[in-house]
C-alpha cells in the first residue's frame, strides 16, 4: 500500500487507473516529454496513459518495486497537475513530470522533497539517483537544492535524441543530515 503524502502546497495521491484521462490531456506535450528516457512513446498514442498506468505502473506498484503519485493542488484536490515515481534499481530511483501550465511555481520541488524523505526514512533505501540530460537545467535545478551532486557522466536516449546526462545521487546519511540543519 503507498501512503499518501502532503507538502504545504500539494496533495500527492497515488497514481490509479482513474487517473489516465488527466494524464492523457496533460502528458502528450513534446516541451514536457522532450527530456524523458526515450520508451516514452512519441508521437504519445491516444491510450498511452491508460496502458503506462495498466500495464506497468500497477504491476510494479503491486510489485513493491515502484511507487508512483499524482500531485495535485490542496485548492483543486481533483485536478492532477503532474506525477513523481520512486523506482527500485542502481542507476535511477526518481522521476517526474509537470504540467506545462504549473511548471516554474516550485510545486516539483516541494513535491521531490516529500518524497525523497519517503524513500530514505519509510523505505530505508541507503542511496538515491537521479539522471539528468544536461541540457534539463530545471530538472537538474531541483536535485541541486536537494543537495545531490553528480557523480556519473553518460550518454543516454531521450525522446528528442541522446545526450550527456548526469547521474545525480544523494546518500540517505547526506539527506538526514541536510534536513537537520
Amino acid at each position: 500500500m503507498i501512503s499518501e503524502l502532503q507538502t504545504p502546497r500539494l496533495l500527492l495521491k497515488p497514481l490509479s487507473l482513474f487517473d489516465a484521462p488527466q494524464i492523457q490531456l496533460l502528458f502528450p506535450h513534446y516541451e514536457l516529454v522532450r527530456f524523458l528516457a526515450d520508451r516514452v512513446p512519441w508521437p504519445y498514442p491516444a491510450d498511452g496513459a491508460h496502458r503506462y498506468i495498466e500495464d506497468l505502473a500497477i504491476p510494479a506498484m503491486e510489485r513493491g518495486d515502484e511507487w508512483h503519485w499524482t500531485l495535485r493542488l490542496k485548492t483543486a484536490p481533483t485536478q492532477l497537475i503532474g506525477t513523481i515515481s520512486l523506482m527500485k534499481g542502481d542507476k535511477q530511483n526518481r522521476g517526474f513530470w509537470l504540467g506545462l501550465a504549473w511548471q516554474g511555481q516550485g510545486f516539483m520541488t516541494e513535491a521531490a522533497e516529500v518524497v525523497t524523505d519517503y524513500w530514505f526514512n519509510v523505505l530505508k533505501f541507503p542511496v538515491l539517483r537521479a539522471p539528468k540530460a544536461i541540457p534539463n537545467e530545471t530538472s537538474r535545478r531541483i536535485s541541486e537544492k536537494q543537495g545531490m551532486r553528480v557523480v556519473a557522466i553518460e550518454e543516454r536516449d531521450y525522446v528528442s535524441g541522446k545526450f550527456p546526462s548526469e547521474i545525480w545521487e544523494i546518500t540517505a546519511a547526506d539527506w538526514n543530515a541536510r534536513r537537520e540543519l
